[in-house]
């Protein structure tokens, strides 16, 4: 826990210093992103389909080592990661969702973690990390990013949960 948050202390004072460019994943780093669940038109609250797609989740990671999960504290991120922390054990890590990267990176360089988040704060991660290809926005899209022993990062998509029309 100590770890955790000597982490995320050594995040914010590494956000003011990068301002200027993007954020790198140190080796060995693995960040999990994905959008939180469906809902309908306006409503904040997810759907049946993204109370669905939220339980899914715990399935599409299953033998997917996880040592944090972060989310912004927006209920529906919350309710989406909720059944896959009450499966492994964890608690949901609330970080504003303004910029995240630097505290993601940062937590990611201890361990694999999972970020639960917005069609705003995946974009700003993405092109804060200079990822090739589109942004996974999709509800279900699930996005492995690692970084192997020399830094060289790889992008996995995955899909999970029901189909979306």
């Amino acid at each position: 826990m100590n770890r955790r948050f000597l982490l995320l202390g050594s995040a914010a004072l590494l956000a003011s210093c990068t301002a200027s460019g993007p954020v790198r994943l140190a080796p060995g780093s693995t960040l999990i992103l994905t959008r939180h669940g469906d809902r309908s038109g306006s409503d904040e609250m997810l759907n049946a389909t993204g109370r669905t797609r939220a339980r899914a989740l715990v399935r599409a990671l299953e033998g997917q080592p996880l040592d944090a999960i972060y989310s912004p504290g927006i209920q529906r991120n919350l309710d989406t990661a909720a059944p896959l922390a009450g499966a492994r054990g964890l608690t949901v890590t609330r970080i504003p969702q303004e910029t995240p990267t630097a505290a993601l990176a940062a937590a990611a360089a201890g361990g694999p973690v999972l970020w639960v988040g917005n069609k705003g704060n995946l974009a700003e991660i993405w092109e804060t990390l200079a990822l090739p290809g589109e942004v996974p926005l999709n509800y279900g899209d699930l996005t492995f990013i690692r970084s192997d022993a020399e830094g060289r990062v790889t992008v996995e998509r995955r899909h999970y949960g029901p189909a979306t029309g």
